[in-house]
């Protein structure tokens, strides 16, 4: 099986760049252990720890990093489950927006998205079954929709992030990328006590909506909305509330402050030439942020949050699009994120599905979204979803 793998890998690696580094094929921490996940080989984001592997954050300025000494424990419970960790996938700069070396496997001249980049893409080139990744804004939805594979990001604080690189610690949250909606949820089992993936919501009540925003979906991605909607009884359809513009450069200003926190000591020694553009920037623009200015940011979202949940008092979960078009060409960027951040900063759990393709042959998803803690519910809905999501194809080797 090994054998296999290797060799898909060794013919989508040219082309796609969704790996930063393989793990060793004897490697002593994957000695096959009997489990739900056995037989399954999953990819790590590159800054998040496996053990006896340096962790290098997509950056120059860490290639000379000692190996982790032990897994992160969201890896360390995905082996205890018998998963094979087959090596660490490319992600952005620290996980910020620093677009990779790394393509879209259905369309090579297109993103795959960031900054988990490499891990939606090593999924929907099935070189993994189940990859995982990070979201502090909209990391980890966004490649999992422009892959076309299934992207779930747990309640906030639902999986430790210990041994993963902080880029924003009021936000990172780990999740799960994964070519099915069964994988996901073996995969977060494995990751998370019995007691809380038990909690399940028989009957929730359904909206359908987006953001009231100048940017407006394509029309194919408003067709697979209204189609995935039409999967649950009878949805009303409403506007989603919240400043989207406000609540993003107010996030923008903590995520800032707190990577400069993080990693900011690098601009003053011989590594901040090693950085990339985007990510120096933003380490000197949260450098100048005064402690007023994320004091007040800070009040902003946690009313903000409050607020908008105030309006979901009599909704249990959202249908909705976590990207309003396709996967962009590759143009500097990692795609349009302004969406994914008010979920992320309102703290709930977030579901991508694949819905095939639109016009153009590109990836397009779904999303559903719930309060916060109904992690299992929103898992138990999407598997419902996943039923009735058209085909989807897979992408197609280069020649």
């Amino acid at each position: 099986m090994m054998d296999q793998v290797a060799n898909k890998i060794a013919m989508w690696e040219p082309h796609i760049h969704a790996f930063a580094q393989l793990c060793p094929p004897d490697s002593p921490q994957n000695i096959k252990q009997l489990g739900p996940l056995s037989g399954l080989c999953v990819g790590v984001k590159d800054i998040i720890d496996v053990a006896g592997v340096p962790t290098r954050n997509g950056s120059d300025a860490c290639q000379g990093g000692d190996p982790a000494a032990q897994d992160a424990p969201v890896v360390a419970a995905l082996r205890r489950a018998g998963a094979r960790i087959l090596g660490k996938t490319t992600t952005t700069e620290f996980a910020f927006t620093d677009p990779t070396a790394c393509r879209n496997p259905h369309d090579l001249s297109r993103t795959p998205g960031g900054s988990s980049s490499g891990s939606g893409a090593a999924v929907a080139a099935g070189l993994v079954d189940i990859a995982i990744g990070t979201q502090t804004a909209g990391s980890l939805c966004r490649p999992a929709a422009y892959c076309g594979v299934v992207g779930f990001k747990p309640s906030f604080g639902a999986l430790p992030t210990t041994g993963v690189t902080p880029l924003a610690a009021s936000f990172d949250t780990v999740g799960i990328i994964a070519a099915s909606m069964a994988l996901v949820k073996s995969a977060f089992a494995a990751m998370m006590p019995a007691e809380l993936t038990r909690q399940k919501l028989e009957s929730p009540r359904v909206i359908c909506g987006l953001w009231d925003t100048d940017v407006l979906p394509s029309e194919d991605s408003v067709v697979a909305l209204h189609a995935a909607s039409g999967a649950f009884a009878d949805p009303a359809e409403r506007s989603l509330t919240a400043d989207v513009d406000k609540v993003v450069a107010a996030h923008r200003i903590v995520m800032n402050a707190e990577a400069a926190a993080a990693h900011g000591a690098m601009l003053s020694d011989e590594r901040a030439g090693l950085l990339k553009p985007k990510f120096r920037a933003g380490l000197g623009a949260g450098r100048a942020i005064s402690p007023a200015q994320v004091a007040e940011a800070t009040a902003f979202l946690a009313a903000a949050r409050q607020a908008f949940w105030a309006t979901l008092v009599d909704v249990d979960l959202v249908v909705t699009l976590p990207v309003p078009d396709g996967p962009p060409l590759v143009d500097g960027t990692t795609g349009y994120q302004d969406w994914l951040t008010p979920w992320t900063v309102f703290g709930g759990p977030l579901l991508c599905i694949p819905w095939g393709v639109d016009r153009l042959g590109r990836p397009r998803s779904v999303m559903l979204a719930g309060h916060p803690g109904q992690d299992a519910m929103l898992l138990e809905r999407g598997a419902q979803l996943e039923q009735h999501s058209p085909p989807r194809p897979r992408p197609k080797l280069p020649s």
